[in-house]
């Protein structure tokens, strides 16, 4: 089932969330409606807070990425296929040089901006099978697994921005949490009685 994916201005996306236990109610329902949802809106990427669940998971699919032309033939191999749960996840380290990327967010629709992150990363995380991993990522897929996780810990990139791209995208993060922006997915805002 396709979910409404909620924007920015929303409370719950500012809650750290709350691990979950392998009770949890539903839960191969839910991260197939999650998966569902990500490949309607074209992501490469979604956090349960996005569809208004303040719990640790989310979910990254880089496979769009895998044609980037200006990746390597190894990076290339890399983001193809890679398909992956993160439950109660946690970063254990952010290493290695910061580097820019041009970063967007399927809850902050038409906002695209550079944002600065360590290149290298070691996460702790729990996959759809209550197994624990410990791993390490580089690169793009770094990047993509950081930018999710920052979700479930009540950050968005925008935070990442200096004063003066804040201000200046002010009008239109006011816009977006008003539903004044045109989308082709579902979407919940906050300044809104009801989704569409």
């Amino acid at each position: 089932m396709i979910l409404p994916i909620i924007a920015y201005g929303d409370p719950v996306l500012r809650k750290v969330a709350d691990d979950i236990d392998k009770d949890h109610p539903k839960l191969n329902d839910l991260l197939a409606n999650m998966w569902e949802t990500m490949y309607n809106a074209s992501g490469v990427g979604l956090a349960a807070p996005q569809i208004g669940l303040p719990v640790r998971i989310f979910l990254v699919d880089t496979t769009p990425f895998s044609g980037d032309e200006d990746l390597t033939p190894e990076e290339q191999k890399q983001l193809d296929g890679f398909k992956q749960v993160f439950i109660n996840a946690t970063i254990e380290e952010e290493t290695g040089d910061e580097w820019a990327f041009n970063e967007g967010c399927l809850s902050i629709p038409d906002v695209r901006e550079d944002v600065s992150r360590k290149g290298v990363i070691k996460i702790t995380y729990l996959d759809e099978n209550f197994k624990q991993h410990s791993k390490t990522f580089d690169g793009l897929l770094a990047r993509v697994i950081q930018h999710e996780y920052d979700h479930i810990e009540g950050v968005l990139f925008t935070d990442k921005l200096s004063a003066l791209k804040k201000r200046m995208l002010k009008g239109r993060l006011t816009n977006i949490s008003k539903g004044k922006i045109s989308v082709d997915y579902r979407m919940k805002f906050p300044a809104m009685k009801k989704g569409r």
